[in-house]
């Protein structure tokens, strides 16, 4: 099991990312929450990661927090929810927000998050009630959309936008959901920033 990486951020794609690691380049998907905390390519980074073993593929998940691990674990245990469902409910939400959600039958919320329906929703009030980590009663540490670095990106405005709708896809939502959630946004910011509104708006819509 590959627990933690500590490397050089060679280069990010959301949902995607590599990191170096003596040479050896990790492909990592990762939430939208973990982009946000990441630095600069080229800068060191250190993930907590979990690695799903299939027939066909090795597939490794990256967590700027051992706290967003530790809940991708427990939704993964919950029926119907594999991890690519999981890493789309941390990109839609932190864990605070999740656990809120949970605690207070928000079934409405949970639905504005992309591949969940009102069943699968009910099945996560209702599974995650006893699945939460230890850490669900502590004070909520600064999420890491909250940390976003405020560095510009070098890529062009449609190519910003272009990788904005590409991750939203990726986590599940339907192209033209994609575009109407990015549209009308400040698409001078970098695509982790443009993810990051589009989600919020959603989120309160």
């Amino acid at each position: 099991m590959i627990g933690r990486l500590h490397g050089t951020l060679v280069e990010k794609k959301p949902p995607w990312l590599m990191i170096d690691v003596g040479g050896v380049g990790y492909e990592i998907e990762a939430s939208m929450n973990t982009f946000m905390a990441l630095p600069d390519t080229g800068e060191t980074v250190r993930l907590f990661t979990h690695l799903t073993i299939r027939e066909d593929a090795h597939l490794l998940f990256g967590f700027a927090r051992e706290q967003e691990r530790e809940l991708f674990r427990a939704l993964v245990k919950v029926n119907g929810i594999g991890p690519k469902l999981a890493l789309a409910i941390l990109s839609g939400m932190d864990e605070d927000a999740f656990i809120r959600c949970v605690m207070d039958d928000d079934i409405k919320a949970l639905t504005r998050l992309p591949g969940v329906g009102r069943k699968t929703a009910e099945r996560l009030v209702i599974e995650m009630r006893d699945r939460f980590p230890h850490w669900q009663n502590q004070a909520a540490p600064a999420t890491a959309m909250e940390n976003m670095p405020t560095t510009s990106g070098t890529s062009s405005r449609r190519d910003t936008l272009a990788d904005a709708e590409a991750a939203l896809v990726s986590l599940g939502y339907k192209p033209a959901e994609a575009a109407r959630m990015l549209s009308g946004l400040d698409d001078g910011q970098t695509t982790e920033a443009l993810i990051k509104s589009a989600l919020a708006r959603k989120l309160s819509s």
